[in-house]
């Protein structure tokens, strides 16, 4: 083999997927052996983490992506999608725009929290006890990131996100049958209480800290918090740029036309 064409054969390398002409195989596992055999959830832990998982772990994962799946045209990956889709543009383009949306303060809480779950847990790891670890994580979390803590409190949902006990729930049940070990789940909780103490309120916490709890429960090293979350609500931004494509409307903009942004010559 020519320089040229070995560097040609190495330019990529991949363990995720072994493919060839009459060949495909995903982590080793031959595509017609899984086509049938497994279900979306576990092809998503086949290809991010390179096994399968158990029957128990897939069903957790699944809660999680169900759980996100949309919030309505309020939130900006739905509303932006479906402003896209009034534009002339592709269904493809609507949901690139819709996910395209999704960034540290809308869509990227879930790794945010995460971190911090897995920051907590070192710092228990080191010696700490639950408490004294949540509030040197709060504070170095703050310190690194302001004063609103990710995954916690919810600008519509109060004093509870609907979504969030039914999530804690699952994953203690998933604890009591061993699929999970559930130190996520205590410390997510004491983070809240935390929180709630400071302010000295309750505050909800909303679905990026109670799925953020499943992902660390089951693994996930946080920044595929994101993309996880990414997968779960492309399926909202996929039914919302399509119904707009069926409603139809032209360039339709964030407000209806005869509201006007309003005009400030100081800005």
């Amino acid at each position: 083999m020519s320089e040229d064409a070995d560097a040609i054969r190495h330019w990529w390398r991949t363990a995720i997927i072994d493919m060839a002409p009459g060949r495909i195989a995903f982590r080793g596992h031959p595509i017609e052996e899984l086509i049938g055999t497994v279900g979306f959830a576990e092809m998503v832990w086949l290809m991010t983490r390179g096994e399968l998982p158990s029957p128990a772990q897939a069903a957790l994962l699944e809660c999680a992506l169900v759980a996100g799946v949309d919030h309505g045209p309020q939130a900006p990956s739905i509303a932006a999608a479906r402003m896209a889709a009034t534009c002339g543009v592709g269904l493809n383009n609507v949901m690139a725009t819709g996910i395209n949306m999704l960034g540290d303060v809308h869509g990227g809480a879930g790794e945010q929290c995460a971190a911090l779950y897995y920051d907590i847990a070192t710092r228990i790891g080191d010696g700490a006890a639950l408490r004294p670890a949540v509030v040197a994580g709060l504070d170095a979390w703050r310190a690194r990131h302001g004063r609103i803590v990710s995954g916690f409190g919810h600008r519509f949902h109060k004093p509870e996100d609907p979504r969030a006990p039914r999530l804690m729930a699952l994953v203690r049940a998933a604890a009591e049958q061993g699929t999970v070990p559930g130190h996520f789940a205590d410390i997510a909780e004491a983070v809240q209480a935390e929180i709630g103490r400071e302010r000295a309120s309750p505050i909800a916490m909303n679905i990026d800290g109670a799925t953020a709890v499943i992902f660390c429960e089951l693994g996930f090293p946080a920044p595929l918090s994101r993309g996880l979350f990414c997968l779960s609500r492309a399926v909202g931004i996929l039914a919302h740029g399509w119904e707009q494509m069926q409603q139809g409307g032209r360039n339709k903009g964030p407000m209806p036309p005869r509201f006007l942004p309003e005009y400030d010559s100081d800005a």
